[in-house]
C-alpha cells in the first residue's frame, strides 16, 4: 500500500524529512515549501488527492486547523515533545548559556515534564503556551520574549517558531530555534501509514441492518399493507445510501451496507430521518437494529443483539451495536445536555478557548450525548491521538466530564477509557 504524504515546512526541514521518505518505497511525498507559517493558508488549498497532510510546525498548522478540520483531512503533526525540548535544553548547557529562559511552544506541558526530570537545572524558566491562543499572533509570541529580555528577567530564548528567531535577532536578542530530532520525523512517517491503515480499515467496515415489524401476530392483511409502505420506504433510503434491501420474511427486512451507511448512521444520531417517516407511514411499531463489524458474519451477529435492544420497548426503536458490541441508542432519540452550563463549565474549569469549547459542544451533540473515548475525539476532528488526550485530560481536570467505563476495541492491548459528561 502506497502512502502519499503531503508535507507543509520550511525548505530545510523538508529536505531533510524527504531523505527518510526517499528510503521508503510505499511513501511517496509532496512538498509545499513555505517561508512565513502565514502561508500554509493559500498551500492547503493546492494540496489534493494526499492520503495524509503532515505538517513540520504546530503554528503553520494553526493557521489552517479550521479549514482542515471542516474539511475532515486527515492530518498529522511532527511531535514537539520532551525529547525535543531536552535535547534543546542539553544543547544550550554545553554552550554555558545561563539558566534564565524564556520558551515558547504549543503545548508547556512537554517543557515542565523536562524540568521536573533535570531537577535543578533551567529552573527559573518562562512559558508561553500559544497553543492556548485563540487567535494566532507571532508578534504576540514574539512580544512576550522581548519584554522579558527588556525587564531584565531572561538571558535566553528558545522558540519553536523560526518567524519569532528572526524578529529577536532583528532586536539583538539571543535565541535560537529547537531542532526537531530525526526521530521525531521517523515517528511521523510511522504514524501516517498506519493512520491511513486504520482510515482504510474503518471504509471497509460492514453494516447489517434488521427491519422488523414489532408484532408479527398482525392480520395478514395489516401485516402486509405495513410491509408493502416499510419496503418502499427502505427502496428510496437504499438509493441515499448505497445499501441492498432483502426481505427474508413476512414482517422482517434485512440491509446490507458500507461506508454511505456508516456516514448516515453517524451523522444522525439525535433525529433519525429513517425512524421519523417509518413512524409517520407505517402504522405499526417497527424495530431497527443495525449492526458493524469488520465482517459480514460480525455485523450480522452485532445487529441481531441491537435488533433484541429493539424488542425491550413497546413502540418503534432503533439502535446500533458496533465492532465492540457497545449499543448505541436509541437513535433519533436525543439525548439533551444543558449546552449553557457545558459552556461555561469548558470555558471556566476546563479553561478551552471559545473556538474549542464551541467545538466540544458540537462533538457532544453529534454523538447524541453518548459515551466517548479520546480516540473517537481524535478521529472526529482528524487530530493526532495526543492533542485528543490533551484535551481530554484538560476536561477531567476541569471536572467537565468523568469516566463512565472502558472498551476494548483489540483482543490484545490496554482498554480504553469511556468517558460522559459530568451534568
Amino acid at each position: 500500500m502506497n502512502v502519499k504524504i503531503a508535507v507543509f515546512g520550511r525548505n530545510e526541514v523538508i529536505t531533510r524529512f524527504s531523505k527518510l521518505t526517499d528510503q521508503q518505497n510505499d511513501v511517496e511525498m509532496v512538498r509545499f515549501i513555505y517561508e512565513q507559517e502565514e502561508e500554509t493558508i493559500q498551500l492547503i488549498e493546492k494540496a489534493f488527492m494526499c492520503d495524509i497532510y503532515v505538517f513540520t510546525e504546530p503554528l503553520s498548522y494553526l493557521y489552517v486547523k479550521q479549514k482542515v478540520e471542516k474539511k475532515r483531512l486527515p492530518v498529522v503533526q511532527v511531535p514537539q515533545d520532551e525529547l525535543m525540548v531536552l535535547r534543546s535544553f542539553y544543547q544550550l548547557k554545553n554552550t554555558q548559556i545561563g539558566k534564565r529562559l524564556s520558551v515558547d511552544v504549543e503545548n508547556e506541558k512537554s517543557v515542565k515534564n523536562v524540568m521536573q526530570e533535570i531537577e535543578g537545572n533551567f529552573q527559573n524558566i518562562h512559558i508561553y503556551d500559544y497553543g492556548l491562543d485563540s487567535k494566532i499572533s507571532i508578534d504576540d509570541i514574539a512580544n512576550f520574549h522581548i519584554n522579558l529580555w527588556k525587564n531584565g528577567k531572561i538571558d535566553y530564548v528558545l522558540t519553536s517558531v523560526k518567524s519569532v528567531e528572526k524578529l529577536l535577532k532583528e532586536q539583538d536578542i539571543p535565541v535560537s530555534t529547537m531542532d526537531i530530532p530525526e526521530i521525531n520525523f521517523e515517528k511521523t512517517i510511522t504514524y501516517s501509514k498506519s493512520k491511513l491503515k486504520l482510515d482504510l480499515s474503518k471504509s471497509a467496515q460492514v453494516v447489517t441492518g434488521y427491519i422488523q415489524i414489532k408484532n408479527d401476530k398482525e392480520n395478514q392483511q395489516k401485516l402486509q399493507t405495513a410491509m408493502n409502505k416499510l419496503r418502499d420506504i427502505l427502496e428510496k433510503f437504499s438509493k441515499k445510501t448505497d445499501v441492498s434491501v432483502f426481505q427474508i420474511s413476512n414482517h422482517q427486512i434485512v440491509l446490507f451496507g458500507t461506508k454511505a451507511l456508516i456516514n448516515h448512521l453517524t451523522n444522525h444520531y439525535r433525529d433519525f430521518p429513517l425512524l421519523r417517516e417509518i413512524k409517520s407511514e407505517v402504522n405499526v411499531p417497527v424495530d431497527i437494529g443495525y449492526g458493524l463489524g469488520l465482517t459480514a458474519k460480525q455485523s450480522e451477529v452485532n445487529a441481531k443483539i441491537a435488533v433484541e435492544t429493539c424488542s425491550k420497548t413497546e413502540d418503534s426503536k432503533c439502535y446500533i451495536v458496533n465492532e465492540r458490541q457497545e449499543t448505541i441508542g436509541p437513535i433519533g432519540v436525543k439525548k439533551e445536555f444543558d449546552a449553557s452550563r457545558l459552556y461555561h463549565a469548558l470555558i471556566h474549569n476546563a479553561r478551552l478557548n471559545n473556538e474549542l469549547s464551541y467545538n466540544f459542544i458540537d462533538f457532544i451533540r453529534t454523538r447524541n450525548n453518548e459515551p466517548f473515548s479520546s480516540n473517537d475525539i481524535a478521529n472526529y476532528y482528524n487530530v493526532t491521538k495526543r492533542s485528543a488526550e490533551r484535551t481530554v485530560n484538560k476536561l477531567l481536570n476541569g471536572e467537565v466530564i468523568k469516566v463512565s467505563g472502558e472498551e476494548r476495541p483489540y483482543q490484545k492491548g490496554r482498554p480504553r477509557k469511556l468517558f460522559t459528561l459530568n451534568q
